[in-house]
């Protein structure tokens, strides 16, 4: 597996950022991170943790919820892009897979998957060329093409979603809560798929993920977030490790796997909050 820290490339940084919604509500508190070129980074936290603010408040989609970037700043190979057009930052290279597996419903699998290719001006061959790529790293996308995609299953449709964003050929993939509503066995084969394209195809990839376990063992590098805030960051393979990580996020510890109900119990007790 590549790791991440073998290049000293950044491609993309937050610096101390605030996300206020309807000019009243404080979500992001001073978020800091780096994404560096041709990792898997994964932003973790439980539900509420403000994940998904942070991925929008990359791709600019911010504003069609009512929130706005307060402070500080977000910048891609160096350039400030908070204000930029969201379409703008997908010519520069960066897109994300929202949430919630959004398709276009009435249209074929492969017509969604081709709507990806909006931006792009290199001609029908480039564009059939990735398409035979993005078929190549999810066959199942091949057998199902002419299907409608309102009648796929959740797992097929996760996979239209990552597979529209590559359509787009960009640098760096925001990828929002991949393993939600979806069975183990289909979260290993996401996760397996984030893997190859990451390490065959070099693409860069900043995923948020409430399912920690999972997200450490694919990515190179984490942070975690809770109440707005990054509380730790680290090496994945030392955040598997931390025993707090363990107790309060992979629901174990030194005596073994504890229940939700325990772990909520001993919140009080976490270290970096004290």
């Amino acid at each position: 597996m590549l790791d991440a820290g073998d290049t000293n490339e950044t491609v993309l940084e937050i610096n101390n950022i605030e996300v206020i919604y309807n000019h009243v509500i404080l979500v992001l508190k001073g978020v800091s991170l780096k994404v560096p070129k041709g990792g898997i980074t994964a932003l973790l936290g439980g539900n509420g943790a403000g994940k998904t603010t942070t991925l929008k408040a990359i791709s600019n989609l911010l504003h069609s919820e009512r929130g706005e970037v307060t402070k500080g700043s977000v910048s891609y190979r160096g350039e400030i892009t908070q204000h930029m057009d969201p379409a703008d930052l997908v010519k520069r290279g960066v897109i994300q897979v929202m949430e919630g597996r959004h398709c276009f419903e009435h249209l074929t699998v492969e017509e969604n998957l081709l709507t990806g290719a909006y931006t792009r001006t290199e001609g029908k061959g480039a564009v059939d060329a990735d398409l035979e790529m993005v078929y190549t790293y999810f066959p199942r996308l091949k057998e199902r093409r002419k299907s409608q995609a309102g009648y796929t299953s959740g797992g097929e449709q996760q996979m239209v979603a990552i597979g529209r964003a590559l359509m787009s050929r960009p640098e760096t993939i925001l990828l929002d809560e991949p393993s939600m509503g979806l069975a183990p066995q289909l979260v290993e084969q996401i996760f397996g798929i984030v893997k190859q394209l990451n390490e065959e195809e070099g693409y860069t990839f900043l995923l948020a993920e409430q399912n920690t376990n999972v997200a450490l063992r694919f990515a190179h590098y984490g942070y975690i977030l809770e109440s707005g805030r990054v509380v730790m960051d680290g090496p994945a393979a030392e955040l598997r490790e931390n025993p707090d990580v363990k107790e309060f996020y992979l629901g174990m510890s030194d005596e073994g796997r504890k229940s939700f109900r325990d772990v909520r119990s001993y919140r009080r007790r976490k270290r970096w909050l004290s």
